[in-house]
């Protein structure tokens, strides 16, 4: 099993909570995940259609006779289960009682908001990150973790990226969205998923993406929250604060994984990648994604923006999830560092009274520099922030 950066934030939340949960995208490593951290505890999975009929027609039953420390995978398929979780669960008072994992997020969410409030540790378990499919492959090189991505299989089965992520999208669509997406709509739907990749890193524009696949803006809003909800997609938010400017208020759209966006964008080789109009745009996902990752697996909230306003001044990361020492970040593929890449970053830096020392470029270069009082990071050493 591939070391996962969040096992002691799991653990400790089993510490204090009789029951949590964990969502996370489809084959992103939570039941070989929870299974490893909990080996004593009982273990079903309702996506098998004999345990989740049982599940079902004696939701009291299927709780009260099992052992009081059970994992239930996939969760979400039975929310029958969740009020008797509930009673077993403060009847016990145990730490650690009940793991729930899956991978639709917003339905699982529904159930635990209803039943589980107050009970439940709430922790996303995303794509590995770059740190964690290094300790799989010590020879990792940045360009092929960008195509390769961050799903386990692909570190512990050598396949080709393009055959694993057409498996996964023909298997995504076949099950995630079922009973939300019609049939009729559905290869529809798999070329709405390529529209996003193809405007990945700009502000969103449900209008556009509407027109280009050819649904209306409602459908086009509603494929958008399922792409969010079962972490295929993120949007980040603009930044807003009272600084006598107007900024945006569009967010902008990102994939948690850049192999799966690499392949929409059929990008398979490092040399297609190097001459990519769309280099810019991954390097600038990929980024953002690892600082989502980086502070999940440590047990934080992330607090990530852009900043853009009417002067078109841009930063493309203000991340505030330490609001004593917020930070600034521009990110580039080049390799050469140029004066002008701080331009935005003095420009915001003053209106946000954000020192240097909290100032960064992120680029795809050999080494971590200091000039003017800002890290030059490289993109490796970005990566491998703790």
């Amino acid at each position: 099993m591939i070391n996962r950066d969040i096992t002691s934030w799991v653990q400790k939340n089993a510490g204090w909570f009789p029951v949590v949960s964990i969502t996370g995208p489809r084959r992103g490593g939570k039941s070989t995940l929870v299974r490893a951290i909990f080996p004593d505890c009982r273990y079903v999975n309702l996506e098998d259609s004999g345990i989740r009929s049982m599940a079902l027609d004696d939701p009291v039953g299927f709780v009260r006779n099992r052992p009081s420390h059970l994992i239930i995978d996939e969760a979400q398929l039975a929310p029958e289960l969740f009020n008797m979780i509930q009673v077993v669960s403060d009847e016990v008072g145990t730490p650690g009682q009940y793991i729930l994992s899956g991978s639709q997020n917003f339905l699982l969410l529904k159930q635990i908001t209803q039943s589980l409030a107050g009970r439940v540790g709430i922790l996303k378990l995303l794509p590995l990150s770059f740190r964690e499919a290094l300790s799989a492959d010590p020879e990792l090189e940045v360009s092929e973790f960008v195509l390769r991505g961050g799903y386990p299989r692909l570190y512990d089965v050598d396949m080709p990226s393009e055959v694993y992520y057409e498996n996964y999208i023909a298997a995504y669509i076949g099950r995630d969205t079922s009973g939300y997406v019609a049939p009729r709509n559905l290869s529809m739907f798999r070329s709405f998923i390529a529209a996003c990749a193809a405007n990945c890193s700009n502000l969103l524009n449900l209008t556009g993406l509407a027109n280009d696949v050819g649904i209306s803006v409602q459908t086009a809003r509603s494929w958008l929250s399922l792409l969010e909800s079962s972490y295929v997609v993120f949007l980040l938010q603009p930044y807003h604060a009272n600084l006598r400017k107007r900024l945006t208020k569009t967010p902008k759209l990102y994939f948690y994984d850049t192999g799966l966006l690499c392949h929409l964008l059929r990008i398979q080789t490092k040399e297609q990648l190097l001459s990519s109009t769309q280099r810019g745009v991954i390097y600038e996902n990929l980024a953002i994604a690892e600082t989502i990752k980086r502070h999940q697996n440590a047990g934080r909230k992330p607090q990530l923006f852009f900043y853009r306003d009417d002067s078109k001044i841009e930063v493309d990361l203000v991340d505030i999830t330490d609001s004593s020492k917020p930070e600034l970040v521009e990110i580039k593929s080049s390799a050469t560092f140029r004066p002008s890449f701080t331009r935005h970053l003095s420009h915001v830096g003053e209106l946000l009274h954000i020192d240097n020392e909290s100032q960064s470029v992120v680029m795809d270069a050999e080494e971590t520099t200091v000039v003017g009082g800002r890290t030059i990071w490289s993109m490796r050493d970005w990566l491998m922030r703790e």
